[in-house]
C-alpha cells in the first residue's frame, strides 16, 4: 500500500506515512481470542488492511500465573505497537477482556468495547456515521459533585465512581441520596448503569447489601440512542472492574 496523499510505500497497509506525516487509517478494529488478535485498518468505511497477531497462551504450568501475566502483556504489547503505527482516531476491540484490557491500559487513543458477539467491523461501520460525541478533558475527581457527598460501599464504591468519571463521555456525576431501607441478601458492592434518559444521560446504581444509592450521570449524548452507546460502555468498564455480575 502507499501513502494516499505522496505514494509513499509503507511497510504495512494503514501505516502513517512519516513522509508527509499523513494518517492512512482513521480507526483500528480488533477482536481478541486467546491465541491471537485479529486486527483491521478503517479509512472511512474502507478496510484498507488486516493483520494477524499471534501468541501462546501460557496455561496449566506450575507457575502458570507468573507467565501467564507476562504472555498477555506480551501479547498485548504486539497489538498495541501494530496500532501505534497507525496512529488512528479511535479503537475498537472485542473478545478476551484481560489482553484487551491490557492493550487499552498501554495505549493513549479512544479506546472503545465491542459487544463480543458483534461482527467487529461491521458494527464499528454502522456507527462511522453517527455524529461524534464531545470528549470531556476535565480531570475524573473534578466531574464530581452535588450536595451528597457520601458513597456507599467503601472503597469499591469510590472505584466504581472513578471509573465511570474516567470516561471520555461523562461530564458530571451528582451522587444521590442513600437508601438503606432495602432487604438485599447479596454482599459486596455491585454498580450498573441505566437505561439513558431521552437528553442521553444515565443513572449509577450502587448496591452494597440493603442499601442502594442512585447518582446522575451527566453525558456528552445528545439523545436517548447515543447515552445508549456510553451506557453500555459504563457498564463493560463496570464488568472489567469486577464491579459486576456477567
Amino acid at each position: 500500500m502507499n501513502c494516499r496523499r505522496c505514494g509513499t510505500p509503507l511497510d504495512k497497509p494503514g501505516d502513517y506515512c512519516l513522509t508527509c506525516n499523513t494518517a492512512n487509517s482513521d480507526a483500528v478494529v480488533v477482536r481478541f481470542d486467546p491465541d491471537r488478535a485479529e486486527i483491521a485498518m478503517l479509512d472511512d468505511d474502507e478496510v484498507v488492511g488486516r493483520t494477524t497477531v499471534t501468541t501462546i497462551p501460557e496455561r496449566d504450568r506450575r507457575d502458570g500465573d507468573e507467565r501467564e501475566t507476562v504472555q498477555r502483556r506480551n501479547f498485548a504489547g504486539r497489538v498495541a505497537d501494530e496500532i501505534r503505527r497507525k496512529r488512528p482516531e479511535a479503537v475498537y476491540a472485542a473478545g478476551e477482556r484481560g489482553p484487551l484490557r491490557e492493550a487499552r491500559a498501554q495505549l493513549h487513543h479512544e479506546f472503545y468495547r465491542i459487544p463480543d458477539e458483534a461482527d467487529p467491523v461491521a458494527w464499528v461501520r454502522d456507527r462511522r456515521g453517527d455524529r461524534a460525541l464531545e470528549v470531556v478533558e476535565t480531570p475524573p475527581k473534578e466531574k464530581i459533585g452535588g450536595t451528597h457527598s457520601t458513597l456507599i460501599g467503601g472503597r469499591p464504591g469510590r472505584r466504581a465512581i472513578s471509573t465511570v468519571a474516567g470516561h471520555p463521555h461523562v461530564k458530571k456525576i451528582v451522587p444521590g441520596p442513600i437508601d438503606a431501607g432495602g432487604t438485599g441478601s447479596r454482599t459486596g458492592l455491585r454498580a450498573k448503569a441505566t437505561r439513558a434518559d431521552r437528553n442521553g444521560n444515565v443513572r449509577l446504581l450502587l448496591r452494597d447489601g440493603s442499601s442502594v444509592q442512585e447518582n446522575r450521570i451527566v453525558t456528552t449524548a445528545m439523545d436517548r440512542d447515543t447515552g445508549e452507546r456510553v451506557r453500555e460502555d459504563l457498564n463493560e468498564a463496570l464488568r472489567e472492574a469486577e464491579l459486576q455480575d456477567g
